[in-house]
């Protein structure tokens, strides 16, 4: 009983100190990333991330940082080996701040933004290494949702997707007999005329939705790949169905409210309508799947005892 008590006590003391161990790193760490990204963050906040284009960008970081934190912390209490791996650690985490030097030199904010994941990456390696990197490796590809894309780049993707959701949008309109027409991305509803916008476009809303759906899958713990890959797959029609729906309810609402009402909307509930939406499609097609899952042996069974003579 004693000898029990005392390995007992000595294993809670080696985690002790373990845990001591890395907590004073991971404050240098922390301060130095905060003084790093501190700026970057404020001007995101007053720039890019406070636009409907990436406004997603908060939550995402939020989000992701807490996913590492739970891992992190769920990685020491199962006593998984700690192994820092130097020069894989260096390498990755000279990559990221050279990516930050570039990005905040140029004003670049693909290589800004972008450089905190092999900053943050690097470091749990140089730390932790490699088993407890693989164990995060969904918070670090979990991150890139965050990184904003180039205007450029943003525009020219845009513009087939917001004809396509107004041209749907319109035929569906169309469909129960409500007077719509459309010119390019101009809906023109009764006496009102809605412009399908960039936050209407679906791309924007697309990363969004794939983090939400990879967050989903990764809590869910599929162990399907092939239902994974499917859910995740779908979840770039499930955007663009969500945003047809956006428009359409946001035409309603303006034909039969009136244009104050639709732009309250626009700028109040719109978004709540849109992630809602693609939310229960998630749900509803992962209850699709898992059923199509379950019953897919005794179809199969069955098959092979008819086939038997």
């Amino acid at each position: 009983m004693a000898a029990n008590l005392s390995l007992q006590w000595a294993e809670r003391w080696r985690r002790v100190r373990q845990h001591d161990r890395l907590t004073l790193p991971l404050l240098v760490i922390f301060a130095g990333i905060i003084a790093m990204y501190g700026p970057t963050t404020v001007e995101l906040f007053h720039g890019v991330w406070s636009t409907d284009r990436n406004a997603h960008g908060p939550i995402v970081l939020a989000v992701g940082l807490w996913f590492l934190y739970f891992k992190g912390r769920s990685a020491l209490q199962q006593q998984m080996p700690v192994q820092p791996a130097p020069l894989l650690g260096w390498l990755t985490l000279s990559l990221g701040l050279a990516l930050f030097v570039l990005g905040r030199s140029q004003s670049f904010y693909l290589l800004e933004v972008g450089s905190f994941i092999p900053v943050l990456l690097g470091t749990v390696l140089l730390l932790c290494g490699k088993n407890i990197a693989r164990h995060l490796w969904f918070g670090f590809v979990f991150l890139i949702f965050m990184v904003p894309l180039p205007t450029t780049i943003v525009d020219t993707l845009t513009q087939p997707l917001k004809i396509a959701v107004s041209y749907s949008a319109e035929n569906l309109l169309y469909f129960f007999d409500y007077p719509v027409a459309r010119a390019g991305v101009i809906l023109t509803i009764g006496q009102y005329q809605l412009l399908v916008a960039d936050a209407c476009s679906g791309l924007n809303s697309l990363f969004t939705l794939e983090a939400l759906g990879l967050l989903y899958l990764n809590v869910m713990r599929h162990e399907s790949a092939v239902r994974n890959c499917v859910l995740a797959l779908l979840i770039v029609p499930i955007s663009f169905a969500s945003n047809v729906t956006r428009v359409i309810v946001l035409s309603l609402i303006t034909y039969h409210l009136g244009d104050a009402a639709g732009q309250g909307f626009l700028h109040g509930f719109s978004g709540m309508v849109l992630f809602l939406t693609a939310l229960m499609l998630i749900i509803s097609l992962d209850t699709f799947l898992r059923w199509i899952t379950a019953s897919w042996p005794r179809w199969r069974g069955r098959s092979v005892v008819e086939q038997t003579p």
